[in-house]
């Protein structure tokens, strides 16, 4: 079964199967979610199995949402769906647009609603193996020198966002050095 998602094609929003949205390097909408507690962010690494950018590390969830699907409702989804994670709170931040190429010829053009959810303690996960083979909480400041210490370990996606919207993203207690 294809799976179609909201793409512009024209300058029209269409549904557009995933598959081919990335072959054509189409602008498509996305979601991405940041899970927070204190100063870690929770990060997953993709499975293997993916059909792109397959072991590398990402933000705690990206998909895509369904044709006429409220990106909110796709986060909470996939929250569910990719960590087992249910009833999160997750709070819009901003829409960031990217064009990155994810390898094989595929090509990641988003316009990304992103959110983030603060939680009090980490949660329970059941990880759905065929989407995520791994899960870590790191300090944001960790993840940033990981980041640059050692790219090809993580998405592009996941890159341009520490690197150019992070302001955007995340409270400015977490940007700051001195957070716990």
């Amino acid at each position: 079964m294809s799976v179609m998602i909201p793409a512009w094609v024209n300058g029209q929003l269409v549904p557009v199967e995933k598959l081919k949205a990335h072959q054509d390097g189409l602008l498509h909408k996305a979601v991405s979610v940041f899970m927070i507690y204190g100063s870690s962010i929770l990060i997953q690494r993709r499975a293997l199995a993916k059909y792109h950018t397959p072991g590398l590390w990402a933000n705690t969830c990206c998909t895509h949402p369904f044709w006429d699907e409220p990106a909110i409702q796709c986060a909470k989804r996939r929250m569910k769906d990719e960590l087992g994670i249910a009833d999160c709170q997750s709070v819009f931040r901003d829409t960031i647009e990217y064009r990155a190429d994810v390898g094989n010829g595929l090509t990641e053009h988003e316009r990304v609603s992103v959110f983030s959810v603060h939680v009090e303690a980490p949660p329970q996960m059941m990880l759905n193996q065929d989407e995520v083979m791994g899960v870590r909480w790191v300090n944001y400041h960790t993840l940033k020198a990981e980041v640059q210490n050692d790219p090809d370990k993580f998405t592009p996606w996941l890159k341009i966002y520490l690197d150019q919207h992070s302001d955007s993203i995340f409270d400015a207690d977490l940007l700051n050095p001195a957070a716990p």
